[in-house]
């Protein structure tokens, strides 16, 4: 991300959800904080999405269509990373790279659980001033702003009052990759350390493929380099190494497919995006 802004992506990716959030062909998909949480701008675009058909205009209509397939990823992305937030059910939950995520205020199942929002300075920055026109479901919600490449995650948490003693749900999505080899070992030592054992950890990341490629020069532009791929199996190893088990591991093609027909084909483009489920033996 550049330097004194909030995440372009992370603005892209809530727009996605905002889009999802009452649309008739997502009927098991629900966020009312998207929209809140964007700043004025991509609240414009996501109006204009919503309220016309594909307008005219090559780059018009690409946009159109690009924001429209990405409400259709971030349903099936968020509708799987929100069931494996239930179904660990732990006391804590700490989002990894929160960026714009609504679930402190829109999950009723964190009623009884604290969340730790980590995210970088610039974006936290931004999001607690849009946050404030939103209710909190949560039972806490604390704020660690820390900058990944200096500063100490631990540190950060345990100073905001993370137990480490006690079972978490980590939730990385959207993060993984951006962070070269080295920083993703770096942070998954941390968890570790930091993880009780039955700590559900849930990772979003990209497997190696075309699309991949290409989009890179993409999000390089926006500040935000892609740095990391991992085939399945690699990325097993790599959980094992920190001492997680993988639980299930699919992409988020697979997940939409599974959810229906309709969202599979919409989804099938998202074939190199991958979650995985591990938890800490």
């Amino acid at each position: 991300m550049k330097p004194g802004q909030e995440s372009k992506t992370a603005v892209l990716v809530c727009m996605g959800r905002a889009l999802a959030d009452g649309d008739p062909t997502l009927p098991a998909f629900s966020d009312p904080t998207a929209f809140a949480l964007l700043p004025e701008e991509a609240r414009r675009r996501v109006e204009r999405v919503r309220s016309q058909a594909t307008p005219k205009g090559i780059k018009k209509a690409i946009e159109h269509g690009f924001l429209l397939r990405q409400s259709k990823i971030m349903a099936a992305r968020t509708l799987e990373i929100d069931g494996a937030i239930r179904e660990a059910a732990a006391p804590q939950v700490v989002i990894l790279g929160a960026g714009l995520d609504g679930r402190a205020w829109r999950m009723r199942e964190l009623s009884d659980v604290t969340v730790f929002e980590v995210d970088h300075p610039d974006s936290q920055r931004e999001k607690r001033k849009r946050v404030v026109a939103l209710s909190p479901v949560a039972q806490d919600v604390r704020f660690v702003p820390i900058d990944f490449a200096k500063d100490d995650l631990e540190h950060a948490l345990s100073a905001a009052g993370h137990d480490a003693s006690r079972p978490t749900t980590w939730v990385w999505e959207g993060v993984v990759m951006y962070l070269t080899r080295r920083a993703i070992e770096g942070t998954l030592a941390a968890i570790a350390r930091r993880s009780a054992r039955g700590s559900r950890l849930i990772v979003l990341y990209h497997r190696p493929a075309l699309l991949v490629r290409l989009v890179a020069p993409i999000v390089r532009w926006l500040g935000e380099p892609l740095r990391s791929a991992f085939a399945a199996e690699k990325m097993r190893i790599l959980l094992d190494a920190h001492g997680f088990d993988r639980l299930r591991d699919r992409t988020v093609a697979e997940i939409g497919q599974a959810i229906s027909d309709e969202l599979g084909a919409s989804s099938a483009v998202a074939s190199h995006l991958a979650i995985v489920i591990a938890t800490r033996r």
